[in-house]
């Protein structure tokens, strides 16, 4: 067996990874499938639409399909260097639509390095956020760590599989209430074909306000596309 089979069972073990993290009482759990869209408009400077639908299928250990929002995300991205970038983003989360919440605005401002010695990409995404709502704004400090590498060969190739993998550490401070602290651990498998397109599915597992008495165990089902124009 050769160095680049073996990262295939090692790769299908590591997007399960999340799962390992639950226990065995009651979770949250949600399936979010995800379709986005990147628009080059030049050389540096580039755009990212995309729309997510979040979907309970375990509630409070009750299982079902409900829909919990939409986000509508844009982002603009302008390229420093080959691996340093800075974004600003806007979303808007559609609550009320599924659930009595109101619903978010949210902006944001990103600053991203990426690094690659060998194979293996590793990235390094700062962000920050203003969650807006009727009742509360919310100020989010995030930071993320992700590694990715194809799982034939040392080059990602049309049509063979890739993963990426990443850990983010989230701090929201809020007035007249206590900081919360959140963790979150997500694997997903990709595929690149032909014209820009790509598809993924993996699973996150997210500990919300981790530091208090009951924290929140919640898991991710995730599938997405991406298209490059």
């Amino acid at each position: 067996m050769t160095i680049s089979s073996t990262k295939w069972p090692i790769g299908l073990v590591l997007c399960l990874l999340p799962l390992l993290s639950l226990g065995q009482g009651e979770f949250t759990g949600f399936w979010q499938p995800q379709m986005a869209v990147n628009y080059k408009v030049s050389g540096t400077y580039s755009h990212n639409l995309s729309l997510a639908h979040r979907i309970y299928f375990v509630d409070e250990g009750e299982s079902g399909f409900r829909g919990r929002h939409l986000d509508l995300v844009h982002f603009s991205k302008l390229e420093l260097s080959d691996n340093q970038s800075i974004a600003l983003g806007i979303q808007y989360r559609y609550r009320d639509l599924f659930e009595q919440n109101p619903n978010e605005l949210r902006l944001v401002q990103q600053y991203n390095f990426t690094q690659k010695p060998l194979a293996v990409r590793f990235g390094h995404r700062f962000r920050s956020e203003q969650r807006i709502t009727k009742l509360l704004t919310v100020h989010r400090f995030r930071y993320r760590f992700a590694v990715d590498f194809p799982l034939k060969g040392e080059k990602l190739n049309l049509g063979e599989p890739f993963l990426v993998i990443s850990l983010e550490g989230l701090a929201s401070f809020a007035k007249s209430s206590s900081p919360e602290y959140d963790a979150r651990i997500t694997s997903q498998l990709g595929w690149k074909f032909d014209k820009g397109f790509k598809l993924l599915v993996g699973t996150q597992y997210r500990a919300e306000n981790y530091t208090a008495t009951k924290p929140d165990h919640i898991l991710f089902l995730l599938t997405g596309v991406q298209l490059s124009l």
